[in-house]
């Protein structure tokens, strides 16, 4: 085993036996990133100098018997996340040469935790898309297949952890953006209850959709992570005083009492037959893992695309009014005010931020306000209640991810329909605010199918506990793509 390939939680047992200092740790990593950088396109910034800085002090912690289990581990950090000093682009020529003079709510925490980040991860610009094809800077390629997406927007993110870039990763999922790539790229991706993590210092696209979650090689690595970046924040108005547990508590190899429920509309026409014999498998193992599997309905399912695709870009058309060529980022100099915002937004955003600026406009404006946006919000409520109502009945949900593998690069790119409804086994989630998971649950043709875990509002220990009893039955985790 090399030792980009540890999972954090063996990394960590090394660095506090000093069988391993973080400093190796570090150049190990940035040793990859040289060696598979150029093949993968993960990362916009790697962070070289500051990433060893931070080992060396995390060195003299571990030596004086401090930190704690992100203490000395290299992470990756999507670039929609503010780093003090670094550049955050949000893979948008809108922010190229942006760099924050203050850090997100979670940098702070990792930063206390004595994490080291080697490297901000592209995106799909703003975080809009499903395949980080719609980044501004370049497309990221799966470790899997070069020629095939990672899924976006965290694809960057994803292909870190995949790819041995980073033993971790932090991404941002609005409407699948963690648990998509996640499950594109064979890695574990969590999307936590919506106010369990701080908004704060996370560039918004859709603020009551939005929320950072970690993505990692294994699930015993994100409880890790999930137990350091979780909590209340009072600079975020969306941030819930729910008391945060110790994750790795709820981690037990059988499912012995559960009760799973199985929502077929997420089971959709067109999902392709390997992704249906995978879940098939997958559900079976979940059963001689001791949990009660129930088939059950979620009718309101259907209306989710239709729901998150006013939404959302309602928000964003607000949140990116901010992007007006005068108080930061891309600027022209026009001869008027007018020419220079026109252009400004024009040169500054890619097509498909310009597509939902125009959605969520129209949504919002005089006579349609009524007729779709405070709609989808009346059904919004009524695909939260139907999830409600069914975790009332059962502990968790189980689903794919996504209905189908990994495709190529270019193959739909210019077909929006087709690219939206890549999440459309995610979206009801954030519309909904509960929590999910995304673990590697086969292969088809050798291309990673994931498998997706639902839990109640604040029970991510719940969703944990499922995920990680599969884990440990299958073989799926340890499995690295060959690049």
């Amino acid at each position: 085993m090399t030792r980009m390939q540890y999972t954090i939680h063996e990394a960590h047992q090394l660095l506090k036996a000093k069988k391993l200092s973080s400093v190796e740790l570090t150049q190990a990593c940035l040793e990859r990133i040289r060696q598979i950088e150029p093949k993968v396109k993960a990362l916009v910034t790697v962070t070289d100098k500051p990433a060893l800085e931070q080992a060396q002090q995390a060195d003299k912690l571990i030596a004086e018997g401090k930190g704690g289990p992100l203490t000395g581990i290299p992470l990756a950090i999507k670039d929609v996340i503010c780093t003090k000093g670094v550049r955050t682009t949000c893979s948008s020529k809108m922010l190229e040469n942006f760099v924050p003079p203050y850090n997100a709510a979670v940098m702070e925490k990792l930063n206390a935790a004595g994490a080291v980040m080697v490297g901000k991860a592209n995106m799909d610009e703003f975080a809009m898309g499903s395949s980080t094809e719609n980044s501004a800077l370049f497309t990221t390629h799966n470790p899997w297949d070069l020629e095939r997406v990672p899924g976006g927007s965290s694809g960057g993110s994803a292909v870190a952890v995949a790819a041995g870039e980073a033993l971790g990763a932090l991404g941002s999922d609005t409407g699948g953006s963690i648990r998509q790539p996640a499950g594109f790229c064979s890695v574990v991706g969590l999307k936590p209850t919506y106010g369990r993590v701080s908004r704060y210092g996370l560039v918004a696209f859709a603020s009551s959709l939005d929320q950072i979650g970690p993505l990692t090689q294994d699930v015993t690595d994100c409880a890790l992570m999930l137990n350091a970046i979780a909590g209340q924040d009072k600079r975020d108005s969306t941030s819930i005083p729910e008391i945060v547990p110790d994750y790795t508590q709820s981690l037990k190899p059988d499912l012995k009492g559960m009760r799973i429920g199985v929502p077929k509309e997420y089971y959709v026409e067109g999902m392709q037959t390997g992704v249906s014999a995978a879940m098939k498998a997958a559900l079976h193992k979940l059963e001689e893992l001791g949990a009660k599997l129930e088939e059950t309905s979620l009718p309101h399912t259907g209306y989710s695309l239709a729901v998150y695709y006013i939404i959302a870009p309602s928000e964003a058309s607000a949140n990116l009014a901010r992007y007006d060529g005068v108080k930061y980022g891309y600027s022209y100099a026009g001869d008027t005010m007018w020419e220079s915002m026109e252009k400004t937004r024009e040169n500054g955003f890619g097509p498909e931020v310009k597509r939902r600026i125009m959605l969520g406009t129209y949504a919002l404006s005089a006579g349609y306000y009524d007729a779709w946006y405070v709609k989808a919000q009346k059904v919004r409520t009524l695909i939260r209640r139907e999830f409600d109502a069914a975790f009332e009945k059962y502990d968790a949900l189980v689903t794919p991810t996504s209905p189908t593998v990994p495709f190529k690069i270019g193959e739909r790119a210019d077909d929006p329909l087709a690219m939206y409804l890549s999440d459309v086994c995610t979206l009801p989630i954030n519309i909904a605010g509960v929590p999910a998971v995304s673990i590697p649950a086969g292969f088809v043709d050798g291309l990673p199918v994931g498998m997706q875990i639902i839990g109640k509002h604040f029970k991510e220990e719940t969703i944990l506990r499922v995920a990680y009893a599969y884990e440990q039955a299958t073989e799926w985790h340890k499995k690295k793509p060959n690049v």
